[in-house]
């Protein structure tokens, strides 16, 4: 009885260390990444996504090959290319949007949209892959939509680009969720091997587009900026936190039940956002903290619902609904996990 009850302390300490390490790595990418672009004067989001996944790819490779702390996942020359390639390509968007939003919308209004990402995803299944889902998970993201539309309308410091990049950002880590059920069948990537693949090619395929957006405003600002040297180790430094984030995903998703990753995961968000509001102190009106509250207990209460009819045995009784298709096709995938930069 006394190694149970020390067994089941040390189990409930581990978690509320891996949670609290993963808002942490969490909440400094974010909080850095708004200082690069606000205080530093750095406005360049697609070179700031460049040095994350440089960073990341070197933090990969350290963490399997030499340190050898996870084994590598197998993978053939030629499905790097049919499979890892096309999902590189989605994940360089989510992250490129993400940081393009963060340069001109708040910490805390880009956080609540992202929060959307569970309306995108069910959306596009029953859109484009034609998944069809319990009448009650529909009902589930009536207090996200609501949320944000109510946090959209009182936000004081909306910018229309800003809030069109967080949007599709939303569309675009759907859209990753989605591609790696079918993409990725077969292989079980944890996060540090996801990095370890997809961080190449996400350099590969956004250093050249960083160099023409942005090569001569980079080197403009590396000549009139003061205190260059400061400044860069802060960018880099991001970048290594932002490798640090994806291993953090790892030890948490292994540390802790579903239901404690969703809730944990919107305690992120509120968390981000007060930290932000803190350090920026950019104006939130009270309907605007009232819309962004709404919508994350919408997100834990669509969590809830998730995880209580994938708990229903087979053969239970559904939601009557008229099939369109006699194929279910994807499974709702985790959709929480959009956090790897």
């Amino acid at each position: 009885m006394m190694e149970e009850t020390k067994l089941w302390q040390w189990s409930v300490f581990r978690s509320l260390l891996a949670i609290i390490q993963w808002w942490g790595f969490n909440v400094t990418v974010i909080i850095m990444n708004k200082w690069i672009f606000q205080k530093l004067d750095f406005k360049f989001p697609l070179s700031v996504s460049c040095v994350h996944f440089i960073c990341s790819a070197i933090g990969a490779y350290l963490m399997i090959k030499v340190l050898k702390l996870k084994p590598l996942i197998a993978v053939d020359p030629e499905d790097r290319w049919r499979r890892i390639f096309p999902m590189s390509f989605v994940f360089c968007i989510n992250i490129v949007l993400g940081n393009v939003s963060l340069r001109y919308i708040p910490v805390s209004f880009m956080q609540t949209i992202k929060s959307f990402t569970p309306a995108t995803t069910v959306f596009l299944q029953w859109l484009v892959w034609r998944k069809y889902f319990d009448l009650r998970i529909w009902f589930s993201l009536v207090p996200i939509v609501g949320g944000i539309l109510l946090t959209s309308v009182t936000e004081l410091s909306f910018n229309m680009f800003g809030f069109c990049a967080a949007l599709f950002g939303c569309l675009a880590t759907s859209t990753k969720t989605i591609l790696a059920e079918s993409l990725l069948h077969g292989y079980k990537f944890d996060s540090i091997n996801t990095v370890y693949y997809m961080a190449p090619f996400a350099t590969m395929i956004l250093a050249i587009p960083a160099m023409l957006l942005e090569g001569n405003g980079v080197l403009e600002w590396l000549h009139t900026h003061q205190s260059v040297c400061s400044s860069l180790i802060i960018i880099f430094s991001s970048g290594v936190m932002a490798f640090c984030l994806n291993f953090s995903i790892f030890y948490v998703i292994h540390s802790t039940t579903a239901v404690t990753f969703n809730v944990a995961g919107n305690l992120k968000v509120a968390v981000a956002v007060l930290v932000s509001w803190l350090i920026f102190r950019n104006p939130i009106s009270g309907l605007n903290a009232v819309g962004c509250a709404i919508t994350l207990v919408g997100c834990t209460f669509y969590g809830y619902v998730r995880h209580m009819l994938s708990q229903q045995p087979p053969g239970t009784p559904q939601t009557p609904r008229t099939p369109r298709n006699l194929i279910e096709l994807l499974p709702l995938v985790n959709d929480k996990i959009d956090d790897k930069v």
